[in-house]
């Protein structure tokens, strides 16, 4: 669904100046409070070191992390919805000063977990109630600006592995930890006050019906299929994102190298993302997701193949490529398909899915790795999930031909 233009007055409404510049504050604020995502993965060596922990254990506070993420997804959603994104970035800018706090002062593994679940919660505010809000302001180049904004996520993952492992070499984990906190409470609350303005839609735009029906669905029922290929594709996509780090140094590569190759995935996330924006804005939403889908599966089947250091950063970076524009593809289904009303509350949902994921992606993986010694059975079962991914995008790009073929046969 997109916005009448034919009115001049409606159309100086979308794609101004104004919309750039609060995209451009949208990816610093995305890319300063990203850095919640990434400072584990970099950690996670240090800190299983410290506690002694199994890597399934000490894979935990990530999955927690990531739980955070995914409910709070759903709650900022509805607070953006409700009362827009001033207020929601506020909390969350408190909620990773606090959980970046008291993870520094983490006692044992649950307190490192239950830090990082807040940490989750805060950084949700960054990126779907973000990534809604900036959907409202464009309308010809809404998928371009979406994956613009939804690469800040990435462009920390790009920025701050480098520093965050540059940092814990030098202070240790608890000090970087609380340093990161620091910064990110005092540098966030000030940017959300550029963002003040309210969405220009109206209110007879948001009451136009949702365009799930010319899928032959119901909203809630495109709302469970989209979730359930949310979970699929970020159980493959979480494998190498969060074991990469670990996987480098048990191949006697050393931690460094894997926190390059995470660097250089995020890097070329960015230029998957905001080139499946612009893509997206040429063939929709559904079909990019089905590209990133089948290009992510590529990438998987290479890591199962090859574990050489040159093989391995050159994955990494076809990786980052590939997969980058999923998620953003989601934000993009959600505004061909629903009502602008409820943008941030249903993509909320289905980030929730795709943390889901993640976090059970995470786990898995290191379960895998600690009965079989190895990750291979952990690629082969991302590929697996993959394909679930891949196989209900494909049948939601066809289901419109097949609605129009049975109604020509009866």
């Amino acid at each position: 669904m997109t916005a009448d233009l034919s009115h001049p007055a409606r159309a100086d409404l979308y794609d101004t100046p104004y919309a750039w510049l609060r995209l451009a504050t949208s990816v610093a604020i995305g890319t300063i409070g990203g850095v919640g995502m990434w400072s584990f993965v970099v950690a996670l060596p240090a800190v299983q070191a410290e506690f002694g922990a199994t890597r399934a254990e000490v894979s935990f506070p990530y999955a927690l992390q990531m739980l955070g993420f995914a409910l709070g997804a759903v709650g900022t959603g509805r607070l953006a919805d409700r009362f827009g994104i001033t207020v929601t970035l506020i909390l969350g800018a408190i909620a990773i000063g606090l959980g970046f706090a008291l993870v520094a002062a983490a006692p044992d593994l649950t307190i490192v977990a239950i830090g990082y679940g807040l940490l989750g919660i805060g950084t949700s505010t960054g990126f779907g109630p973000l990534v809604a809000d900036v959907s409202h302001w464009f309308v010809r180049r809404r998928g371009f600006a979406v994956g613009i904004c939804a690469a800040g996520n990435y462009l920390a993952g790009a920025i701050w592995p480098p520093v965050v492992e540059h940092f814990i070499r030098s202070a240790g984990w608890r000090a970087t930890h609380l340093g990161i906190g620091i910064f990110c409470a005092l540098v966030l609350l000030p940017l959300t006050l550029a963002l003040r303005r309210r969405p220009p839609f109206s209110h007879a735009e948001a009451r136009v019906p949702a365009a799930a029906g010319s899928l032959g669905l119901s909203p809630g029922a495109l709302q469970v299929l989209l979730s359930i290929a949310g979970i699929a594709c970020c159980v493959a996509m979480s494998m190498p994102q969060l074991h990469i780090v670990a996987y480098c140094g048990d191949l006697g590569y050393g931690v460094a190298r894997g926190a390059e190759m995470l660097s250089i995935m995020m890097a070329f996330g960015i230029v998957s993302r905001v080139g499946s924006g612009f893509i997206a804005d040429r063939i929709g939403g559904l079909r990019t997701l089905l590209l990133g889908s089948v290009l992510q599966g590529v990438a998987l089947m290479l890591y199962a193949m090859y574990d050489g250091l040159t093989s391995l950063y050159v994955i990494s970076a076809l990786f980052g490529l590939f997969q980058g524009g999923i998620v953003p593809s989601y934000a993009i289904i959600v505004r061909e398909y629903f009502s602008p009303r409820e943008a941030a509350t249903r993509l909320g949902v289905i980030l929730m899915a795709t943390l889901f994921g993640m976090a059970f992606g995470g786990w898995v993986s290191g379960l895998i790795f600690d009965l079989t010694g190895s990750y291979h059975i952990a690629f082969l079962n991302g590929i697996a999930w993959n394909v679930l991914n891949g196989a209900i995008a494909l049948w939601l790009i066809r289901r419109p031909r097949r609605l129009s073929l049975a109604r020509l046969a009866s």
